[in-house]
């Protein structure tokens, strides 16, 4: 053994992955998704800078898994959205990638055949093929950036991101929001802690330089303007709700420290209903009810939603997997999903005109 090899010592291969441009050649943006898409940046970018009344709502699967039950969701999710267009805009919950606590299924990115097979290079293409077939229905999505490379291959079919608690600490993810083309969701930490997800606002509020790569995959030095569309989503934290009236005040105050626009988005899932999907519902009814009591800073929610409620484990056998059903997180199923949304629609239609007067 020479005394020359240092590195490298734990890889067991380098697999050759496909560059976003042989990716974007192969599944180019059609001219109704780029409409989808600029459409919902534009009227999402207009909410944050109170130019426009409407509340947004990213809601859908906690991750996808099977792109037929996921269409037939986006379907579902389309025409409620075009019943509710002039109160709530709807966004569409399209999660590739998973952050583990400690090791389990990565997502569709990862491991598209859930048999760890991790072909990456298979997972990246079909869920580009999955944004395309959601923004030609006409409805715009949203997404978890976990991977800062992921965003080069499917960026462009993407209307909201989120940086989930685990990674709004992350130098490398607050740089990237800065590039990002979309508005920005952080979370606060899974401590709850609002520090971290305030200083990310303002850390991808402005320029940066790191290393990334280019659409012919060359590793390059990005260097961003700065994204002025940050803001912060409440999840909750080590167990404990953080969406009530004197939470979101605290959001406020420490907002106003840091001189940020008060642009605050409640997550319903997560420690904000305890882990439990069931009690997604109540949260949604307490947001809208501070809105109509006169709160002018909650801007949108989030909701783990799915055709079927709960969720499940992955069997060996991948025919036994219930259709429509979550294999991460536990969601609430449809007819809750479009309940939750008519009520708030009515409930906040013709609240919302009066906080821009």
């Amino acid at each position: 053994m020479t005394t020359k090899n240092t590195e490298n010592l734990n890889i067991s291969a380098f697999d050759t992955m496909p560059t976003p441009e042989e990716i974007h050649a192969r599944l180019p943006i059609s001219e109704k998704a780029a409409k989808t898409v600029n459409h919902g940046r534009n009227l999402l970018r207009k909410i944050l800078e109170r130019k426009d009344h409407r509340m947004f709502v990213v809601v859908g699967p906690c991750s996808i898994h099977d792109p037929v039950a996921g269409l037939d969701y986006a379907r579902r999710l389309k025409k409620l959205a075009d019943d509710v267009g002039d109160t709530l805009q709807i966004i569409m919950r399209v999660y590739f990638e998973k952050p583990r606590t400690t090791v389990g299924w990565k997502g569709y990115i990862n491991d598209p055949f859930m048999d760890d097979s991790f072909r990456v290079d298979v997972g990246m293409e079909k869920a580009r093929q999955f944004l395309l077939d959601v923004s030609e229905i006409g409805l715009p999505t949203g997404t978890e950036a976990l991977d800062p490379i992921s965003p080069q291959y499917y960026g462009d079919l993407i209307t909201w991101t989120a940086i989930g608690a685990r990674t709004t600490e992350s130098q490398t993810h607050r740089e990237m929001s800065s590039g990002l083309s979309t508005p920005v969701g952080f979370k606060n930490g899974t401590s709850g802690d609002l520090t971290v997800a305030v200083n990310a606002i303002l850390s991808a509020s402005k320029p940066h330089s790191f290393l990334g790569i280019n659409s012919q995959g060359r590793v390059a030095v990005v260097r961003t303007k700065g994204n002025d569309h940050g803001h912060i989503v409440l999840r909750g934290g080590d167990g404990h709700p953080n969406y009530d009236t004197v939470s979101v005040a605290l959001v406020e105050q420490a907002l106003s420290k840091a001189k940020l626009p008060h642009n605050i988005v409640v997550d319903c899932s997560h420690a904000n209903s305890s882990k439990k999907p069931e009690l997604q519902p109540l949260v949604m009814a307490d947001i809208v009810n501070q809105v109509r009591a006169g709160n002018n800073s909650l801007l949108g929610v989030m909701i783990e939603s799915n055709i079927e409620a709960g969720n499940q484990s992955i069997p060996a056998d991948l025919s036994q997997l219930k259709y429509g059903c979550s294999v991460t997180d536990g969601c609430v199923d449809w007819a809750t999903t479009e309940k939750m949304i008519r009520d708030a629609a009515i409930m906040l239609r013709d609240v919302l005109p009066t906080r821009l007067s």
